[in-house]
């Protein structure tokens, strides 16, 4: 278990800092192979699952939204037969805090339970 997946988001309002870009670097190093997306300017965190069918997936993607909805952050997902599309952001900083690498981090924890 790394740090970030035993952390716990905090209330992040309009005003909240976005990371830097040199706490960008060291988070990413603590999530392995989620990738950087940028859409319509704002910074995403993004990583594809894949499963063996779609039961599979589905039950990762209720897992996923379980975490979620204890810490009250959501991501993005997209569930498909095989495959699962996570995408952490902060919707009112419109980019990345601390709150979507632990939350990536919580994600990558329950792939691996």
């Amino acid at each position: 278990m790394t740090a970030l997946n035993q952390a716990h988001c905090e209330a992040c309002k309009a005003d909240a800092p976005k990371v830097s870009e040199e706490e960008l670097a060291v988070l990413l190093k603590e999530i392995s192979d989620w990738n950087i997306e940028v859409r319509d300017g704002v910074l995403q965190l993004e990583k594809v699952y894949t499963f063996k069918n779609f039961k599979q997936a589905l039950a990762f993607t209720n897992a996923v939204g379980e975490i979620a909805e204890a810490q009250g952050h959501h991501p993005g997902m997209l569930t498909e037969w095989g495959k699962v599309t996570v995408t952490w952001w902060s919707h009112s900083i419109k980019g990345l805090h601390r709150n979507d690498f632990i939350m990536a981090a919580r994600t990558d924890q329950v792939r691996n339970a």
